[in-house]
């Protein structure tokens, strides 16, 4: 009976809530995730004898780990797998908080230390150019973390009222909408399979893409002796051959619309795409970069506002500025240490955050995307100013209310978007 009912499971294709199909192929279970560890076993054996274990294997036991890393999950799809790099923050970032809380020269280090890493790990992210959850965890643990802290240490010392809270509270709950608007679509360029081609050597070339599920079609004739003569002639022949070039993407086999671009982390072309922000997980592209500027906005002002309220509960009769430098017997007790340790960890991360959002306007006021501004530093078109914090083409400037104008202007798209896709 137990075959049969297997059987009878894998003609329908459901999955138990706590079975799934491993990397192999091969149907699995969350409780049989110790078993069969040959790599591992081998790993540890040399390494008990002393002997090097070879890079190969220690991939072949990451992947292994990585693969049986899963959590029950209902409706028929089997457990699903939980990424790694969401752990960091939820385990590290309270330890760390709370032993710098413990003397001054802890958090020196500690609150020194913290930027490093993450911008190492960033680094080393940026370089393999693969998904990671790292950051967007970081970014939310730190909200609720930053709030729960909120309410059970100072909130009791009596100096925030109900209108503080409600501020706090709807500034965070703000922010989190604002972040699922900036998560739902950037503007993706999907290919129409039935007709995303280059038609031969025929009368014609057609390049057909789909934009925020509208099919878009662009046709250029090439066969007539006569347009390409004259064409030749007035050496528009060449501009053509250089745009087609430029839009088309050799990865997604499309025509892309002007200023798009194709994103290598999320492998689809985007829609005036800016930059893959890792903090969101996601690229910021024509449809969301509105939404983005927002939730910089609102998480900037949420953050500031926090900080002020908890330095001037913990640091009564100073000045909110001064009182991040000056505190005297804040490390008295344990609580109001910690308190201090975060203050200075969201003035950190928003002073991080709010360089993010004044080179968005700077680049929103010239029309200018971060991904050109990259262009033209490679190839020396654009004119630096203040350092290289401005950069100009002029190539879509026209002028700071226009700009502005065009920028207010986008029209978001309106794709369906799967619960998973927000992750």
């Amino acid at each position: 009976m137990m075959k049969k009912h297997s059987t009878t499971c894998d003609e329908d294709g459901t999955l138990c809530c706590c079975e799934y199909i491993n990397h192999h192929g091969e149907k699995s279970h969350i409780l049989a995730s110790c078993c069969d560890c040959v790599d591992l076993d081998e790993a540890c054996d040399r390494c008990l004898k002393g002997k090097s274990v070879s890079s190969q294997t220690i991939d072949r036991v990451t992947d292994t780990i990585y693969d049986r890393l899963r959590i029950p999950w209902l409706f028929g799809t089997g457990a699903k797998k939980i990424d790694i790099t969401i752990l960091p923050p939820l385990i590290f970032l309270p330890i760390f908080l709370h032993i710098a809380a413990l003397h001054i020269f802890l958090a020196i280090i500690i609150l020194t230390s913290l930027p490093i890493l993450v911008l190492w790990y960033y680094y080393i992210t940026h370089q393999k150019k693969g998904h990671t959850l790292f950051f967007l965890s970081l970014g939310l643990f730190s909200l609720g973390y930053m709030y729960y802290l909120f309410l059970t240490e100072i909130m009791p010392k009596g100096n925030i009222n109900f209108v503080h809270l409600t501020v706090l509270t709807c500034g965070l709950v703000l922010t989190l909408i604002c972040l699922a608007q900036v998560k739902k679509n950037p503007g993706y360029i999907r290919p129409d399979h039935r007709s995303a081609r280059i038609q031969g050597a025929g009368t014609s070339n057609v390049l057909s893409y789909s934009l925020n599920g509208a099919h878009q079609v662009q046709q250029m004739n090439w066969d007539s002796s006569t347009k390409l003569h004259q064409s030749d002639q007035n050496g528009e022949l060449q501009s053509a051959r250089n745009k087609f070039k430029t839009n088309w993407c050799t990865e997604c086999k499309i025509a892309r619309p002007p200023r798009s671009g194709h994103c290598r982390i999320c492998a689809s072309c985007v829609q005036r795409l800016d930059h893959h922000c890792v903090w969101i997980n996601s690229c910021v592209g024509e449809a969301n970069h509105r939404a983005f500027i927002l939730t910089l906005f609102v998480f900037l002002l949420t953050s500031m506002y926090g900080i002020s309220m908890t330095l001037d509960t913990i640091c009564r009769g100073r000045i909110i500025f001064t009182a991040l430098f000056y505190c005297p017997g804040v490390y008295n007790e344990h609580g109001t240490a910690l308190s201090f340790t975060c203050a200075w960890y969201c003035t950190i991360v928003s002073a991080g955050m709010g360089y993010l959002f004044l080179i968005q306007l700077i680049n929103i006021s010239c029309n200018i995307t971060e991904r050109e501004t990259r262009f033209a530093l490679r190839d020396k078109t654009g004119k630096k100013y203040l350092c290289g914090l401005i950069i100009k083409t002029d190539e879509y400037n026209r002028g700071l209310i226009n700009n502005w104008r065009e920028f207010l202007k986008f029209q978001p798209s309106h794709v369906r978007t799967a619960i998973e896709d927000l992750v």
